[in-house]
């Protein structure tokens, strides 16, 4: 098969392969599209947590993004990690340059371990600037409340969140409930004629690192197919769901999960 689109993904890397842009960069080309990256930041890290963070130099980040959109325009982009002000003003800078519409922006705040990976300053401009320039924003519950300054509960705390963040000039927004202490998790996405609530079951596992990183992703992928918003949410939900329920157990701590849960291998390749 040959892909069927193009990713810009501006994003963090993980040495430890299962979350930032190495699951992105997996998720683009298992789900059938073609992977392009500027990285903003560097981590040394393992399933067990993060043990330092290294920051690419702002004015290369926009480099990356504007050289590379040059030559092969991407059908979409997908953020992740900012972890500074003057990262987001020159992300914002080189997007007005490259002028792509599907952009996702995961707003990466904290690591699964704990770890702060941006600061409250960035917090302030991605709110305020950068959501606005966004298609969709994919929050987890923590993230979320951060954002919007609300405790997110229940369900109906999701949709008001959700509304706080539309207010903030988001078009379409999906709060990942994974953070719930629920039997069946509930992702909420909104925009302005529509409320849904996908529901799924549960794993127990501890190995999920990396599945907002891979969720945003998948949805991207599908976005630059020219599949709809909503729709891209609900395809990139059964695909985490999938590599979550056959990670490979990998790590002492948060393992990786599946992310060639979708491929299947030709058989002159086996």
């Amino acid at each position: 098969m040959k892909p069927n689109s193009k990713i810009l993904i501006i994003a963090g890397s993980d040495s430890s392969g299962g979350a930032g842009i190495q699951a992105d960069i997996k998720t683009v080309t298992a789900l059938g599209s073609y992977a392009m990256t500027a990285i903003t930041a560097v981590t040394i890290q393992n399933t067990t947590g993060v043990q330092s963070i290294v920051g690419i130099n702002p004015k290369e980040i926009f480099n990356q993004i504007v050289f590379t959109s040059k030559d092969i325009k991407p059908d979409a982009i997908k953020i992740g990690m900012l972890h500074s002000s003057n990262v987001i003003k020159m992300v914002i800078k080189a997007l007005n340059l490259i002028k792509v519409k599907s952009i996702i922006l995961d707003p990466v705040m904290v690591a699964k371990g704990g770890a702060k990976l941006i600061d409250n300053k960035a917090i302030k401009l991605l709110k305020s600037e950068l959501i606005k320039k966004v298609s969709l924003v994919t929050p987890n519950i923590p993230e979320a409340e951060i954002l919007t300054e609300t405790k997110i509960i229940s369900v109906e705390d999701m949709i008001y969140a959700a509304n706080k963040l539309m207010e903030f000039g988001a078009k379409n927004v999906l709060i990942k409930g994974g953070h719930s202490k629920n039997k069946i998790v509930k992702d909420v996405f909104v925009n302005k004629k529509d409320i849904k609530i996908f529901n799924s079951t549960r794993y127990k596992t501890n190995n999920t690192h990396g599945t907002g990183c891979t969720l945003s992703s998948a949805v991207t992928t599908f976005v630059s197919c020219g599949k709809p918003a909503k729709k891209s949410c609900e395809l990139g939900i059964k695909y985490v769901n999938s590599a979550i329920k056959t990670n490979p157990n990998y790590g002492r701590g948060h393992g990786p999960i599946n992310h060639l849960t979708s491929i299947k291998v030709n058989k002159k390749f086996n």
